[in-house]
Formats: structure tokens, C-alpha cells, sequence
């Protein structure tokens, strides 16, 4: 079988694009690497990316010069972790509640690592983890 080497994209689907998009550019500091009337796309490091479609947007295919990409959407809340450094993790737990978002949970697991989990404006649960949660991260 071939190999499958990473997830390239992540999708979350919010209520107003432009709300979602201050959140992960003000609170996560990503950096928009597409906009339009239609979706935001942010890096997230590692070749990864998260776009943002507005909920219900995405029901008809999308005709583009390459060809068509299919219909799309996702309802209720999703969940999305975001890997950090391990020497970042003391300056990344207090950085939600500084601009206001509560956490919902910090969590030390076996191997050394902490995760900590916080919701964006669409109620989509957020983690933020060290190395060591799974075997290979």
C-alpha cells in the first residue's frame, strides 16, 4: 500500500468567517496564507494548514482552472490540536486567558507532556500539545 506521510489540511467549519478569523490570527497568531469571500486558510507550521470554511458555504462544487473540488461542510463542534515546543509550553498556557478565552482543561500525561484545551467563537474545542502525546509525536 502506498504511504500516507502527514494530514496536508484540516478544515473547521465556522458561522462568520471574518469573526474566526480575528480569533486565529489574534489569539493562535497564525498566519493567513489565503483569503477570500470563501475561505481563510492559515499556516500552521510543518507544511500544515487549517482553512476556515463559513458553515453551509461549501454545499456546491467549486469549478477552479485545475477542476472541480467537491461539495463540503461540517456541523456541531469539531476538534483540532496544535502541536507546540516543549520549552514553549509555561508561555503558552497563560496566552488563551490572556486574550480572554477560558480553558476548559490542562492536562499532564505519562510520558511528560501537557496538553491544554480551549474553545473558539464556534464552541470547536482547541488543544495545544507538547511532544509526547502520542508515540511518534
Amino acid at each position: 500500500m502506498p504511504t500516507l506521510t502527514r494530514v496536508l489540511e484540516t478544515a473547521l467549519y465556522v458561522a462568520y468567517l471574518d469573526r474566526s478569523a480575528t480569533f486565529y490570527g489574534s489569539v493562535l497568531g497564525l498566519f493567513c496564507i489565503h483569503e477570500d469571500h470563501r475561505m481563510r486558510a492559515y499556516d500552521v507550521g510543518d507544511n500544515s494548514v487549517l482553512p476556515l470554511f463559513p458553515r453551509g458555504g461549501s454545499l456546491q462544487p467549486i469549478e477552479t482552472p485545475g477542476g472541480s473540488i467537491p461539495p463540503h461542510d461540517g456541523h456541531g463542534p469539531m476538534h483540532v490540536a496544535f502541536s507546540i515546543p516543549q520549552d514553549e509550553s509555561e508561555e503558552w498556557q497563560p496566552h488563551p486567558t490572556d486574550a480572554g478565552v477560558a480553558l476548559e482543561g490542562r492536562t499532564g500525561w505519562r510520558r511528560g507532556d501537557v496538553s491544554v484545551c480551549f474553545r473558539d467563537p464556534d464552541n470547536h474545542l482547541l488543544e495545544i500539545a507538547t511532544p509526547g502525546l502520542w508515540i511518534g509525536y
